[in-house]
């Protein structure tokens, strides 16, 4: 009888077993390229940021995919600000943008209507993007002339006699130009009316040399090139700053004067221009040192003679002053200046083009760390006693 119940349970078992359905393991899904939808999280489209060490005339705010720039000091005592959000491609702009131009990044085209913007592009290898240029005049760098050439860069003037027909059928993504506050000479506000995305550079704004030359970081916001833009600056921050360390080996600080007249002004630059700290830098006394401007101060001819008439140097006349006989030309009172009757007069227009254009107001900019290494060999020789003159030059025939 147990045996009976044994074989009857172990055929149950057997027939249960048999029913069963088979278990296949299920292979993991492949991962796929889902676009994100709206709860999830948005990824951080700039992994590199800008660090800004000098500039103090715009900011910049990081957001995953867009960014908030923000133009402090558009121009002297300019009273207002101006803001620029710069949204990732393919991306959703703020709901919140306001008044701020949205601009979509990275650009693909740009017009630049002033020369001092050409070398940043240039240093951010960004040239092919340039549609159009301001006045081709002004123009040095290389790089432009030859696209000019070639047509594949078109002049279009600036301010009052911008050529808008021409920039209408460029259409460049972007347009760069200065503003002065002055309605009548300003092409901003123009520019922006026929629909074109303006941005206001005020590297000029800038206090210290260093300040102005980090600006190239301000032009690569617009093409997503922050690591680029600092790969360029830092050598040029080391630089600086190394002839500034050489400088303080000084033993001497030989007075300086700046400018000259124009129309019966003589606009001597503050003592918080990036001029004035130049002279700094380089181990000079700059008369108008103390004086807190950060623009440029209106004196006359008698005025700046009874404070510099003694000083050891003079610096940055006119452009177009190449000799000793272009200064007495334009006043003879300039021979009565100690610094021009004895032969210390320099002029920061050693690289001037055929057209006037001076290289000073183009890459100088950029180039600080050469510019200082000019002032330094000049006021001090023998700590730069094989530099060789870049940007300035000595006015020939002075104090002969």
């Amino acid at each position: 009888m147990h045996f009976k119940k044994f074989c009857l349970s172990f055929l149950l078992v057997l027939l249960l077993t048999a029913c069963a359905p088979t278990v296949t393991p299920v292979p993991p899904i492949a991962p796929t390229n889902i676009p994100p939808t709206q709860t999830q999280q948005v990824q951080d489209q700039f992994p590199v940021k800008a660090e800004l060490r000098h500039a103090k005339a715009f900011t910049v705010e990081y957001h995953d995919t867009y960014k908030v720039v923000t133009l402090l000091q558009p121009w002297r005592d300019a009273g207002t600000t101006f803001t620029y959000i710069l949204v990732q491609r393919g991306t959703e702009p703020p709901a919140n943008a306001g008044d701020a131009q949205v601009i979509e990044i990275p650009v693909q085209s740009a017009a630049s209507l002033s020369t001092t913007h050409l070398t940043y592009w240039n240093e951010l290898d960004q040239l092919d993007l340039l549609k159009a240029v301001g006045n081709v005049d002004y123009v040095n760098t290389p790089g432009v002339l030859e696209r000019l050439q070639s047509g594949k860069i078109q002049s279009v003037g600036n301010g009052p006699e911008v050529n808008i027909e021409t920039l209408l059928n460029l259409q460049p993504e972007l347009v760069t130009t200065l503003a002065l506050g002055n309605v009548k000479k300003d092409d901003y506000q123009l520019l922006t009316e026929k629909g074109f995305h303006v941005v206001i550079v005020s590297d000029f704004m800038e206090e210290t040399p260093l300040g102005r030359a980090e600006w190239v970081k301000f032009m690569a916001l617009f093409t997503n090139q922050e690591a680029e833009a600092e790969a360029v600056f830092a050598p040029i921050e080391q630089r600086y700053q190394e002839m500034q360390k050489l400088a303080q080996n000084a033993t001497t600080c030989p007075s300086v004067v700046m400018g000259f007249e124009i129309n019966g002004t003589w606009n001597m630059p503050g003592g918080r221009v990036y001029q004035a700290a130049y002279i700094r830098d380089a181990g000079g006394c700059y008369l108008w040192a103390d004086d807190e401007s950060t623009g440029r101060i209106p004196l006359s001819f008698e005025e700046v003679y009874a404070k510099a008439a003694d000083a050891e140097f003079w610096f940055n006349q006119s452009s177009s002053w190449e000799t000793a006989e272009d200064v007495l030309a334009a006043d003879p009172r300039y021979a009565n200046f100690k610094a021009f009757a004895e032969g210390r007069a320099y002029n920061n227009n050693a690289r001037l083009n055929a057209t006037g254009g001076n290289d000073y107001n183009e890459s100088g900019h950029a180039n600080p760390d050469i510019i200082l290494a000019d002032l330094i060999s000049i006021l001090h020789p023998e700590l730069l006693p094989d530099h060789e003159l870049v940007y300035h030059r000595l006015l020939s025939g002075a104090g002969q």
